[in-house]
């Protein structure tokens, strides 16, 4: 992201290393977060979810409930599996389902329709982007490189990537990736935001740079996609996966997408090509041709149920700016901090996530002493956020869904257990 910090950490009671310095007091933090609540242009939003009295802080693993999904999904069991039956697949667009939910996703990561395909898990998607960039990277390149912290699956993946296709793998740190990369290179595939830190990386550099590289970017967008603005098409990214149970709300499980640039997809070779993917699908032709276009990333059946509750929860974005949503972002974990700063026992805590707005997400990770039992604290007294090990509370802020008033809850619920285990 280009835009400035307006961040202090003077002002938020952060002291050195980002370790929590003793801070004002929080007598004035109700009002203001009851005013910043009474300006959020988003506010109303909230009410196309299903919520309760929670302060749930954990959208960055799985979305809160769209209050048009079952109704939605009752229509599609009863009427269109439970009567129509078949011919759904035709008169209820089940078999374009992919694409048209795929084009409906574009927006919210800057792509243009005819580039997205919804179906399959991001770890499969990941596999598939991963092969075919190796495919058609310049000969000779015999190197993948990989985010060394990234989410231990896309490594598990790249692994054998590299093992199917006869390449290597290197870790490297995403900050590194850039310089890193070299005439051996074929592709690298990076987190745009790490999910441990709420790091946000240099999506349009590192993507730049491995362009001059001759090498393509392969992107993980499941930390960014509905948090903040994202910029494929305009970046020139080649391919990215994401999955839709986080910020995108598309429920537990729901499938993953697919981002295969246009100009690249006549050359996009799938290494698990189905008959969901053939030009000719209903040919049963015993040779392999593929489709044109997005739909060379489907596989197989879609998966009908969880696309299609996908589908309803989409429309919370209806009228929604992805733009304001990453200034909503910025103001709630700005307002956590500072109330963690000033609330939270001196020392008792260190920010993870970096305090500068280029480079953070839409997350607040904190270090602290036995923050398992900590976040199990947490979570009983109505706080729910997350906990990686070793030392690691993480708190997720979705701002279709989450208010400043929560904020102000979450840190005066983890100073009083903080102090109760200090």
């Amino acid at each position: 992201m280009s835009e400035p910090s307006t961040y202090d950490p003077r002002t938020t009671g952060l002291g050195p290393d980002n370790a929590l310095a003793p801070g004002p007091g929080g007598t004035a933090l109700a009002a203001r977060a009851a005013e910043l609540d009474r300006a959020d242009p988003l506010a109303a939003v909230r009410d196309r979810f299903t919520m309760d009295d929670t302060v749930y802080l954990d959208g960055n693993s799985l979305g809160a409930l769209p209050t048009g999904v079952l109704p939605r999904l009752s229509e599609v069991v009863t009427r269109e599996w439970g009567e129509l039956r078949i011919r759904s697949w035709e008169e209820s667009g089940w078999w374009t389902a992919p694409e048209r939910i795929g084009d409906r996703i574009a927006p919210l990561i800057g792509a243009a329709p005819g580039q997205v395909v919804v179906g399959d898990s991001t770890s499969v998607n990941v596999f598939k982007a991963l092969v075919a960039a190796v495919r058609m990277a310049p000969h000779g390149r015999d190197e993948i490189l990989v985010d060394a912290a990234t989410f231990p699956t896309d490594g598990y993946i790249a692994q054998s990537a590299a093992r199917l296709t006869g390449r290597t793998v290197r870790a490297v740190a995403a900050a590194e990736i850039a310089a890193e990369a070299g005439a051996r290179t074929a592709v690298a595939l990076v987190n745009h935001v790490d999910y441990r830190t709420g790091r946000l990386h240099d999506l349009r550099g590192v993507t730049a740079a491995l362009h001059r590289a001759g090498a393509l970017a392969v992107w993980d967008l499941c930390h960014s996609a509905g948090a903040l603005p994202v910029s494929l098409d305009a970046d020139e990214v080649d391919l990215a996966v994401g999955c839709t149970y986080k910020y995108l709300n598309g429920g537990p499980g729901a499938p993953a997408y697919l981002y295969v640039r246009r100009e690249l997809q006549p050359g996009f070779d799938s290494p698990l090509p189905g008959w969901n993917s053939h030009a000719d699908p209903f040919g049963m032709a015993p040779g392999y041709e593929p489709a044109d276009g997005a739909a060379r990333g489907r596989i197989g059946t879609p998966e009908i149920l969880s696309l299609l509750a996908l589908d309803a929860a989409l429309d919370v974005w209806d009228g929604v700016a992805v733009s304001e949503v990453r200034v909503k972002s910025l103001g709630l974990t700005d307002f956590f901090l500072d109330c963690v700063a000033a609330l939270a026992p001196a020392g008792s805590v260190e920010v993870v996530t970096p305090v500068a707005h280029a480079a953070r997400g839409s997350q607040v990770s904190l270090s602290c002493a036995g923050a398992a039992e900590v976040m199990r604290e947490l979570t009983a007294r109505g706080v729910v956020g997350d906990f990686r090990r070793p030392d690691v509370l993480r708190f997720g802020f979705t701002p279709l869904y989450t208010r400043y008033a929560d904020a102000l809850r979450a840190a005066t619920v983890l100073a009083a257990v903080l102090e109760g285990t200090a």
